[in-house]
């Protein structure tokens, strides 16, 4: 819109299909973030992990956040990079053949933490 500076954001996103709702958001702000021109990157972590399995995203609908099969195919479209903690994946059973088409990687805490001083703005859902 009119007058907005273009940023960077981190949408990190911890909760996961047991809270659909902040799940669901994380993604829609990080989809409606990155259509209007910034610069955008998803974290999950914890139970986050599990809404990278496509099983999971898609039967996860969030109460006015929308669907993650809405929203999560949009985001791999738009090219936003997805992280994803090695440590909760693995202990959630998310493996390489879960990420490999949503261009996501898997990622440490001190990556994390980058990405979170390399942002102008984070939010956490």
């Amino acid at each position: 819109s009119k007058g907005v500076t273009v940023g960077s954001l981190l949408v990190h996103i911890t909760h996961g299909p047991d809270a659909p709702t902040r799940a669901a958001l994380g993604f829609l702000i990080a989809k409606s973030a990155s259509e209007a021109g910034h610069h955008v990157t998803v974290f999950c972590a914890g139970d986050a992990a599990y809404l990278l399995k496509d099983a999971v995203i898609e039967h996860t609908k969030g109460i006015g956040t929308g669907a993650l099969s809405d929203s999560v195919p949009a985001v791999v479209s738009l090219g936003v990079p997805i992280y994803v903690s090695g440590g909760s994946s693995k202990t959630r059973g998310v493996t390489e053949a879960d990420l490999k088409d949503k261009g996501a990687t898997f990622a440490t805490p001190q990556q994390l933490v980058e990405l979170t001083f390399g942002a102008d703005r984070v939010l956490c859902y």
